[in-house]
């Protein structure tokens, strides 16, 4: 059986959660990963970083880091992946040990363990490896940008630049064998009601106030049951109004309101028909208020499709590679589904079908968030079983 150097695999995910590195800020992470790799041997050409910052709205200071190993016999390409960003709340996190977690010595900053105890776990496999001299089938590793604003390194990968791998393998979660083999799909809403000014005080009957046309259409979609945990018979999902802005004086009926929505579903025909309902509701509410001389409002209404829901076969060789390594290592597994948003949903999406595992992320996004020890190190153990493809043989 493969074995990790404990002791230095707990001080690279420290070394990694104290590393700025928000979203759309990850160069640093980037270069702390690229010289880890260098030094231990790894060819600089065999390192690249694409332009998924480049197509990304939210532009960026780097892109993917993609590192093309050739390995040491032959086999299936295997790909390891994990996003470097954190969310603003973990940005400046001091990383304390305390027994077998890890947390923010501030009680301000969230840790940052999502989803730097993915990319330590990584790491140590492959600096394992070359140390140990270990044999390796050709691998891909991938650590994407921009995941918690909306998967949009994964999403903007060029897919060509992996190689081709045949078994790909996730890190961003809870328990190293939680084998996550499905997640929801999800659409955002930009939704502008432009409604039309007038004195609040002197003729508010002149008016249409866009506040009053979105609380209607909020009101409606409550009411009938399409905001928040949506159930329509046998289907199932989830929606959100997140954001509201409009107005800037309270002497002005307020002319415009923009409402930033979400609507999830694991069925991408129901999500579709939440996001119809949304439509619904508030064309019917901008048509309903009037001012005196019967003018309304007008809508703008923008769906986007974040990313789409995807469904892995528990028998497939991905998966079952994942469960020969829990197997092997001692560790209960099972396979489920995530309600949450992975960069395997676009990584399914480009033809390349992920697992995921977890790495002991617990109370992610919050100042409450905790890395459990003994759990990052089984899942840099199950990355060492799982790039060296030895989950199936014997000793």
């Amino acid at each position: 059986m493969y074995s990790i150097h404990e002791t230095q695999a707990i001080e690279r995910v420290l070394q990694l959660i104290s590393i700025p590195g928000g979203s759309g800020h990850e160069a640093s992470v980037a270069k702390f990963l690229n010289e880890q790799l260098v030094v231990a041997g790894v060819p600089e050409s065999a390192i690249q970083t694409d332009t998924a910052h480049r197509r990304s709205p939210a532009g960026g200071d780097t892109g993917n880091l993609i590192v093309r190993l050739k390995g040491t016999r032959k086999g299936p390409r295997r790909l390891l992946m994990a996003h470097m960003d954190t969310v603003p709340l973990a940005v400046g996190c001091v990383p304390v040990r305390d027994g077998d977690w890890i947390r923010p010595r501030s009680a301000a900053t969230a840790l940052g363990g999502d989803n730097r105890g993915g990319c330590a776990a990584i790491l140590t496999a492959v600096l394992e490896i070359l140390k140990q001299k270990l044999d390796y089938p050709p691998l891909t590793l991938l650590f994407t940008v921009q995941e918690e604003t909306g998967l949009r390194g994964a999403r903007f990968l060029v897919p060509s630049k992996l190689g081709k791998p045949e078994l790909c393998f996730n890190w961003d979660g809870r328990q190293p064998a939680s084998l996550i083999n499905g997640a929801v799909g999800a659409s955002n809403l930009l939704i502008t009601i432009n409604g039309i000014a007038s004195h609040a005080g002197v003729h508010p009957e002149q008016g249409v106030n866009a506040a009053v046309a979105a609380s209607m259409a909020i009101a409606d979609l409550q009411e009938n049951g399409w905001h928040g945990l949506v159930i329509k018979g046998r289907k199932r999902g989830t929606s959100n109004i997140g954001i509201v802005n409009g107005g800037d004086a309270t002497n002005v009926v307020m002319p415009q309101i923009t409402v930033q929505a979400e609507a999830r579903s694991h069925d991408s025909t129901f999500r579709q028909r939440i996001v119809d309902e949304f439509r619904k509701a508030f064309e019917k509410a901008v048509r309903r208020l009037s001012a005196t001389d019967g003018r309304t409002g007008s809508l703008s209404f923008v769906d986007d499709v974040r990313y789409s829901a995807f469904r892995l076969d528990p028998a497939s060789p991905v998966i079952q590679a994942a469960a020969s390594a829990a197997n092997r290592l001692g560790i209960p597994h099972e396979v489920r589904v995530s309600d949450g948003g992975l960069d395997a949903n676009w990584m399914a999406e480009h033809g390349f079908p992920a697992v995921t595992m977890g790495c002991g992320q617990h109370k992610i996004h919050t100042v409450d968030e905790r890395l459990f020890i003994p759990e990052y190190l089984q899942a840099c153990q199950m990355a060492l079983v799982l790039a060296t493809g030895s989950e199936c043989e014997k000793g």
